[in-house]
């Protein structure tokens, strides 16, 4: 168990549909990484798009090979979501890569129907969680943190990584669902978002944050342009369970 993880945020504008840009841009930015983990935005390598035809790639392709390498160039985990291919459909797959090896990979549950994601992506239908130097976790893409019973926390996991793609014209629901999120489940958050416009002419202010179990924000360290880092630690998190014992008290049901 390691009970100091470090967390390792990367808000930057992904440049529209060019894997190839975006990830030499990472490569440079990223090269002396210390971090535990490493956490990208929704579709890091192609911008929020919904030229998935063009844009999505089998999990053997270039970006999928670029996370491995970069979790053995840097002995670290990375993670971020991307539009894959699979037997015909394509997804939008949060993966988490440590050691050169997937450890899990999670579908987007809730498709954002206002930007025909729904109608161009299929949904996931397995909600996940992975442990990782003795953190439990649970991945969310976006959208995904509307829906509390999908995301509801029944003792399975201490952290949410949320990769997302939320526009500035909405970040203040971002905020607040963050914020909900973390408290009602009592653990830590790291939402990453991006910054700039996109091909669609859709803007984006970033909001990045690591939230406490109590819905506090830390104070981010900028260790250089785009790069923010926090270190979480479990013992205090296992502190303010204990002495704020809600989980015990919640509904019993299910997401089915």
């Amino acid at each position: 168990m390691k009970n100091k993880l470090q967390i390792q945020i990367v808000e930057y504008s992904p440049e529209w549909e060019n894997a190839e840009a975006n990830l030499n841009f990472l490569s440079q930015l990223l090269a002396d990484t210390k971090a535990d983990i490493t956490v990208l935005p929704e579709m890091f390598n192609t911008g929020f798009s919904m030229n998935a035809e063009k844009i999505s790639e089998n999990m053997d392709g270039q970006s999928v090979s670029w996370l491995k390498n970069f979790s053995l160039k840097n002995g670290k985990a990375v993670c971020g979501s991307l539009p894959i291919k699979e037997n015909g459909r394509y997804y939008n797959r949060f993966i988490f890569i440590a050691d050169g090896k997937i450890l899990t990979q999670y579908d987007k549950r809730h498709l954002f129907s206002l930007s025909r994601e729904s109608d161009i992506y299929t949904c996931g239908n397995q909600r996940i969680t992975f442990e990782y130097l003795g953190w439990k976790i649970l991945p969310s893409i976006c959208f995904d943190l509307r829906f509390p019973v999908w995301m509801r926390n029944t003792d399975d996991y201490d952290l949410i990584i949320c990769p997302a793609s939320w526009p500035r014209s909405r970040i203040e629901v971002w905020d607040t669902l963050l914020k909900a999120r973390a408290i009602e489940n009592q653990c830590f958050i790291c939402a990453v978002n991006c910054i700039g416009t996109d091909g669609a002419n859709i803007e984006y202010n970033g909001h990045s944050c690591i939230l406490s179990p109590a819905g506090k924000p830390f104070g981010l360290q900028k260790t250089r342009d785009f790069l923010y880092s926090q270190t979480i630690n479990y013992d205090e998190l296992m502190s303010f369970r204990g002495k704020y014992e809600f989980l015990k008290e919640r509904d019993n049901f299910r997401f089915i």
